[in-house]
């Protein structure tokens, strides 16, 4: 009995300790066999490794690509417009000796912390060397790619390899905030003036140009008119010259038709006018008797005799008396004079 739990201890302690020599590297990490801290053995492969039980150990170390994100911190760029960054990394433990030994029992913590001096310190410098406008550009590709280039070599001590370097956000600070904006927006208003200041510019000259065309079009359609009008007076001119040349006799009773329509009107002003005038020259002569004086649109006539009158009767010694015009009428112009014949 003594015997069997005797074999049954040596075998429980046996498999125990086959167990405690053996572990499993995964796939996703690397893994260092220490024995009173020296380092033995590495591990990269992943499967079954043995240690000696209770004198060595294992430490594992993620072999994936681990990410980082820095706090923000302030930067200063050339034309000293501070900028607050925010930016993160992505590296990886390509040495685990080295890495190791260069971080101790910190592990990834106390990497990732030296990581973090090594990135803040590569953005001021990188960042601090362009102006504001670089970084809040397309360029901020190039300056990722210089931080990252920088922070690789420095990094490498570490054993660690910076895969990449990326900023998430580029912004002021707080207290110059509103004044940036206070700036923008008076650099925008500026800019604002000087366009309405080019475009009334602009507008005023189409307008001039618009009423310089509109006076040269003007003028030249009444120099037109006048031509025209010019060429029809000499057409109507030769007509009548023409018309008078035929026949002076016709020529001349058509005239005076004309007048006798135009200021025989009703309505018209009283006309005041001698019983002998030409005007009622033509009247006279179609024996309606001799006219004396009357009104526009009602000529009075003298009442005619039953019979003519002996050619040889004198003329009294005096004219007639005129009748006077009515106080609030003025006298009517005299009738237009038959106009010249034309040569």
């Amino acid at each position: 009995m003594n015997r069997t739990a005797i074999l049954l201890g040596v075998a429980v302690v046996a498999v125990v300790g086959v167990l405690s020599s053996v572990f499993i590297v995964d796939e996703r990490e690397k893994a260092l066999v220490l024995q009173f801290g020296q380092i033995k053995s590495v591990k990269e492969e992943p499967g079954l490794a043995f240690k000696i039980p209770l004198i060595q150990e294992v430490v594992r170390y993620d072999d994936r690509i681990l990410s980082r994100d820095i706090d923000p911190i302030e930067v200063t760029p050339l034309d000293d417009r501070r900028l607050v960054v925010d930016a993160f990394a992505r590296y990886r433990i390509t040495d685990v000796v080295q890495f190791r030994q260069a971080v101790g029992v910190g592990g990834t913590a106390s990497a990732e912390a030296r990581i973090d001096l090594i990135l803040r310190s590569r953005l001021r410098e990188v960042l601090g060397s362009v102006t504001s406008d670089s970084i809040l550009s397309v360029d901020r590709a190039a300056l990722t790619t210089r931080i990252r280039d920088s922070a690789r070599t420095e990094a490498a001590g570490l054993g660690v390899e910076i895969i990449d370097v990326r900023l998430i956000r580029t912004d002021l600070p707080e207290q110059n905030l509103e004044a940036t904006f206070a700036r923008m927006r008076a650099e925008r208003e500026r800019e604002a003036a000087d366009e309405i200041a080019r475009g009334n510019e602009a507008a005023q000259r189409v307008r001039a140009q618009a009423d310089r065309t509109v006076v040269e079009t003007v003028s030249d359609a009444r120099r037109q008119a006048e031509i025209i009008r010019g060429e029809a007076d000499a057409l109507r001119n030769g007509i009548y010259a023409e018309a008078f040349g035929a026949d002076p006799e016709f020529f001349e009773f058509y005239r005076s038709l004309s007048a006798y329509t135009t200021a025989l009107q009703p309505g018209n002003s009283t006309l005041v006018l001698s019983p002998d005038s030409e005007f009622f020259s033509f009247l006279n002569e179609s024996g309606a008797g001799t006219p004396v004086t009357g009104t526009a649109g009602a000529p009075a006539a003298a009442e005619a005799p039953a019979a003519e009158a002996p050619a040889e009767t004198e003329a009294p010694a005096e004219a007639a008396p005129v009748e006077e015009a009515p106080a609030d009428v003025a006298p009517a112009d005299p009738a237009p004079a038959a106009p010249a014949p034309a040569n």
